[in-house]
């Protein structure tokens, strides 16, 4: 039998984001991982930023809905142009048990990996990396936004960023989220929305990258996310098969041949 893959194309960052706190709200019992595809742009603010902008500006300057967040961290744009996946341990789980870094260690390395696997030159940056990057930008205006800098084990591709990350830590269980740029992101509109001038969007594109930019074509999404299962499988070590060919598209179940067509 295949293994279901989980791939929820979603009209607004509250979906996810309630399913991720609907998942932590009780004790998790076993590993689970969703993938998320966005029909529409939206902003999602790390947990100490909702003093950043209401949700009733960000809809009246970009015409997008916002949503908050568990983790901490920056400001991101979701959009067609990101995949994003969650991965929920119980506390007990070796990737829980390791500490914050081990978690964003296996998700990086993870997707630095398949990256490759697509010719992609992508590697996860180290503490050590991360912290130097950190103390060049000291005083960066980008300091808001989730992909204008770099923390430890994030993904970067010939020096940019492509792979952000977060997590949340209960005594329920840990959740690590990790968001793919495929495209482009319309950095403007994430500008114009929480209120930061048009010279931060010049900014982030300089400072990140994606997969189209830096192939010269976007991999599909089932493309990316049956090389991440296959990983995350490894570290999480699903009882799963890593063979699937079939995914959850919203409530039908479709053939990898199928998903081609209706997620390029």
């Amino acid at each position: 039998m295949s293994e279901l893959i989980p791939i929820s194309l979603i009209a607004s960052p509250h979906e996810e984001q309630a399913w991720n706190r609907q998942q932590l709200s009780v004790p998790v019992s076993e590993p689970q991982v969703r993938f998320w595809a966005y029909e529409a742009p939206g902003v999602v603010l790390g947990c100490s930023q909702s003093g950043l902008v209401s949700a009733v500006d960000a809809a009246h300057r970009a015409g997008m809905p916002l949503a908050g967040r568990q983790a901490g961290g920056g400001a991101v744009l979701v959009g067609p142009w990101m995949l994003s996946v969650s991965v929920i341990v119980p506390v007990t789980h070796p990737f829980a048990l390791g500490g914050a870094l081990t978690g964003y260690r296996q998700i990086g390395e993870g997707f630095a990996a398949v990256l490759r696997d697509l010719g992609i030159d992508a590697h996860a940056v180290t503490p050590e990396q991360a912290k130097s990057a950190q103390e060049r930008d000291a005083g960066s205006s980008l300091q808001w936004a989730c992909y204008g800098g770099l923390s430890p084990w994030e993904v970067v591709a010939n020096g940019k960023k492509i792979v952000g990350l977060a997590q949340v830590r209960r005594r329920t269980g840990v959740l690590v989220a990790a968001g793919l740029l495929l495209s482009r992101p319309d950095w403007p509109d994430l500008c114009r929305a929480v209120g930061k001038p048009a010279g931060d969007a010049d900014l982030l594109a300089l400072r990140t990258t994606s997969c189209a930019e830096e192939l010269g074509w976007e991999p599909t999404l089932p493309e990316v996310a049956i090389g991440l299962r296959r990983h995350l499988q490894e570290t999480i070590r699903s009882s799963t098969s890593p063979d699937s060919r079939v995914f959850s598209f919203g409530n039908r179940l479709i053939q990898n041949s199928e998903a081609d067509e209706l997620l390029v």
